[in-house]
């Protein structure tokens, strides 16, 4: 344990637009009986327990708002068995996305969910996350078949089977999954993983506006091309990432597309999309199978949220995540442009529109307290929208702390209740990450 300024100051804040809260104290972790041990100290003492991974999490799902122990599992970080025939993998709750992925590479192996960051596999689990793949390989959800998970009492329990099908009682994997440490704290996940295709290509276009856009992708999408991923840029984002990588990309309003398979099959997506895209009004269609091509476009998106920060410096960020049915998206996205223009703050927007979910970044400087307003209620206005069109108020990001109230609104005051009935049975002492999600 350790109360050191520079590890209580890290452990305090996130990539979220939340004020930083410091930890009583930080708690290092190097296997599940520290973790037990841990739970059952600070259980019988009533101190809240906030799991740790990297903090890149966007939601403040790891400040410590109530006090208590960060309890960091970064150093849980074996990969513990990988198992080519079975396409799956062993892994502690540490072990971060990007190592995983490399060590995977040796058996001709990857795992797919890739929300961006170089989070941890805990972490990602803990906040049910997807990304840019999800349209082609699924969520956390789809891809975590089994977990080991410490209770709030210290009791472990073991979840799921190393099978790709499993009707045996409660689904209590899906339930820790996206339950955002409030239930449990995960420590070895059991993955689903894939083989690497024989040939990934990538594409890129622009239109006129992103309607069309996201017109085409929807389109895309009922037509069965199986994309692997299908990403929307607004104009603000491509300049932000010009200005931040030195790429020339065109400033329009722009889709970027992945297609996995073989040699001919990567070749036939392509140019089944175009003939697609071209009837929304697409132009500079260009796709290349090049891997140091393909990689320097996906880092355009990739490098979009530390790009926006990077044209507004000191500025604070706030990010949206919604998610709606797909006929809807273009709706949303619209809607969204409504809300935003003219308001104190500027903003960008991007999104995986294959799945109908998008994000909006709101920038203000950190000092504003008009623009903060204005960011917090069009962020509001949007949610509401986005509820009231069939959607959610959070496609990947989690509940955290902003989004307590937009849940309540979204699912309704029995549901919450059911919800509450779930954490009271398995954290009676509410220890685990309090004030977050409920």
């Amino acid at each position: 344990m350790t109360q050191n300024a520079t590890e209580l100051d890290r452990h305090g804040r996130d990539e979220s637009s939340q004020p930083a809260v410091r930890p009583d104290a930080v708690v290092m972790a190097r296997s599940t009986e520290d973790v037990q041990l841990v739970l059952r100290r600070c259980s019988a003492e009533g101190v809240p327990v906030v799991p740790f991974g990297v903090g890149s999490s966007l939601e403040g799902h790891v400040l410590p708002i109530e006090g208590g122990i960060s309890l960091d599992l970064s150093a849980m970080d074996a990969i513990l068995d990988v198992r080519p025939e079975d396409l799956l993998a062993v892994v502690q709750a540490g072990v971060r996305r990007i190592p995983l992925n490399e060590h995977l590479a040796k058996d001709g192996l990857f795992f797919t969910v890739d929300p961006g960051a170089d989070a941890t596999l805990g972490g990602m689990a803990a906040t049910g996350a997807s990304g840019t793949t999800t349209v082609r390989y699924g969520a956390m959800r789809d891809n975590v078949l089994a977990l080991t998970a410490i209770l709030a009492d210290g009791t472990l329990i073991r979840t799921g089977r190393p099978t790709r099908k499993d009707s045996a009682g409660y689904d209590l994997t899906r339930l820790l999954v996206g339950s955002e440490g409030t239930l449990a704290v995960i420590t070895e996940l059991t993955l689903r993983v894939f083989g690497i295709p024989e040939r990934m290509s990538a594409a890129y276009c622009t239109f006129d506006s992103l309607a069309d856009a996201v017109a085409a992708a929807t389109a895309v999408v009922r037509l069965g091309i199986p994309v692997a991923r299908c990403e929307f840029m607004d104009v603000p984002s491509i300049r932000a990432v010009n200005a931040f990588q030195g790429t020339t990309l065109t400033e329009a309003p722009s889709l970027f597309f992945e297609f996995h398979g073989t040699k001919a099959g990567v070749v036939e997506q392509a140019e089944e999309t175009q003939e697609v895209v071209a009837q929304f009004g697409a132009s500079d269609f260009a796709w290349t199978a090049d891997e140091r091509e393909r990689r320097q476009l996906w880092q355009a998106r990739h490098n979009a949220f530390h790009a926006g920060l990077a044209a507004r410096p000191g500025s604070a960020w706030l990010t949206t995540d919604a998610a709606v049915p797909m006929s809807r998206l273009a709706d949303a996205v619209a809607c969204a442009e409504e809300i935003f223009t003219g308001q104190p703050f500027t903003w960008s927007m991007l999104g995986h529109a294959a799945d109908g979910s998008f994000h909006a970044g709101l920038l203000y400087d950190a000092q504003d307290e008009v623009g903060a307003s204005a960011a917090k209620q069009a962020s509001w206005a949007l949610t509401t929208r986005v509820v009231e069109m069939g959607g959610t108020c959070t496609g990947e990001h989690g509940i955290g702390i902003g989004k307590r109230e937009a849940l309540v609104a979204q699912v309704g005051d029995a549901t919450i209740g059911a919800m509450r009935a779930i954490k009271q049975a398995l954290d009676p002492g509410n220890i685990l990450n309090p004030g977050k999600v409920l």
